[in-house]
């Protein structure tokens, strides 16, 4: 198949996804909306900006959504850069729209597929919104219905409009699906439930032998995002301490971030919390691997990256009790749920889960069947390759 991708060609997420293709040996063209030099054995690469990317620089960190230092930089700034995006980001897809059109027009490609909503799906279904011909795949990713398509009327309008031009959906959980029936996706067209990344490299992702019994690591491999609550997990992380005094916290791409800094000083904790830089998927699997528990204190997600990540290799997982999480954690048996605003209750779950070998244990071999079973890259990527078949072939195009 030629195939052609409109993907932030930065973010671990999309290219794991695309390389499933690539792998395969499809035709891979991508169009990214920000600056990018991936090494995927790609057939053309394009860059089109769109909601302000060009003024934001490369990034090759391992989180799904890559933060700048050149504008509005590090955790200081993700709020108020969404906050621009969400009210400006929408006039500049038209222009942004039209050089895509003309790519379009010369590649010919059999399906398109836009990886997440704002800004990649708005700027797919504008271009081709007079080319039924081709069919569009929109990936949703965890927050695109939660946090973004509320957040101003444009923005909204944008979210409807590029779900009633989509052929095909991809969600990584069941609840962005019933939501994208009520933002507007048709129920007679074609969608699946998928791992947003392509699922997980299980030759990389994968238990230590021998589980530590030394020193206690805790990690929160979430960086900084505008739905993640940093602030609850460093207030949190004395409560915890004050019971366990040897625990350590392992941050990574939260090296340099000014706010880090500050919390680590306004709590006392420069010699208990380790800022890291962004790490390579490898580098994160060893740090899965080294971890006891791994925290994901998020107010809107899908199915995280990082979570199945650390479920796959053997870590215990704590997260923000939200909708989505549900359909991977069943609490007290493979992890546990908290409320994300809660820095007591998030303290308290991570004590629960040191002071629980068994429970530990009994998640890490529930965790790794269940990784294994929905979401190991070779099988996801099968099951994603049947769905573009289905789209592209024209008996099930004339069924939409």
């Amino acid at each position: 198949m030629r195939l052609l991708f409109i993907a932030d060609g930065r973010s671990p997420i999309a290219l794991n996804w695309i390389a499933g293709f690539t792998e395969q040996g499809d035709e891979v063209h991508l169009v990214s909306t920000y600056p990018c030099n991936p090494e995927l054995g790609l057939a053309s690469l394009s860059i089109n900006p769109v909601a302000f990317s060009r003024t934001r620089g490369e990034s090759t960190g391992h989180a799904g959504s890559v933060s700048s230092r050149s504008w509005l930089a590090g955790g200081e700034g993700v709020r108020l850069r969404t906050v621009v995006r969400h009210w400006f980001g929408p006039f500049t897809i038209p222009s942004a729209a039209r050089r895509l059109q003309k790519l379009v027009r010369d590649l010919r490609p059999d399906l398109v597929h836009a990886m997440r909503i704002p800004y990649e799906g708005m700027l797919a279904a504008t271009a081709l919104a007079n080319s039924p011909e081709i069919p569009l795949v929109v990936s949703v990713w965890g927050n695109d219905f939660t946090l973004h398509a509320p957040a101003t009327r444009l923005i909204g309008s944008y979210t409807r409009s590029s779900l009633l031009r989509a052929d095909g959906l991809h969600t990584d959980c069941q609840r962005d699906l019933r939501l994208a029936r009520k933002w507007g996706f048709p129920g007679s067209r074609l969608a699946v439930v998928l791992p947003g990344n392509g699922g997980i490299r299980l030759d990389v992702f994968y238990p230590s032998q021998s589980k530590k019994n030394g020193q206690e690591y805790v990690i929160n491999p979430r960086g900084f995002r505008a739905y993640v609550r940093n602030d609850i997990f460093f207030r949190a992380v004395p409560l915890v301490l004050n019971a366990r005094p040897g625990v350590r916290f392992i941050c990574p791409a939260m090296e340099g971030e000014g706010q880090a800094h500050r919390w680590l000083q306004e709590y006392g904790l420069t010699d208990k919390v380790d800022l890291l830089p962004k790490l390579t998927r490898a580098q994160m699997a060893e740090l899965f691997r080294t971890a006891l528990v791994a925290i994901s204190p998020s107010t809107h997600d899908g199915t995280p990256n990082t979570l199945l990540e650390a479920m796959a290799c053997g870590c215990f997982p704590i997260a923000g009790d939200i909708e989505s999480l549900h359909e991977w954690i069943t609490p007290g048996l493979n992890g546990l749920l908290v409320k994300p605003d809660d820095p007591r209750a998030l303290s308290e779950a991570i004590l629960i889960a040191l002071r629980s070998p068994e429970l530990r244990e009994q998640a890490a071999h529930y965790n790794w069947k269940l990784v294994a079973e929905r979401a190991e890259h070779h099988k996801v990527m099968r099951e994603a390759r049947k769905f573009y078949q289905k789209l592209v072939h024209e008996e099930n195009r004339g069924s939409l």
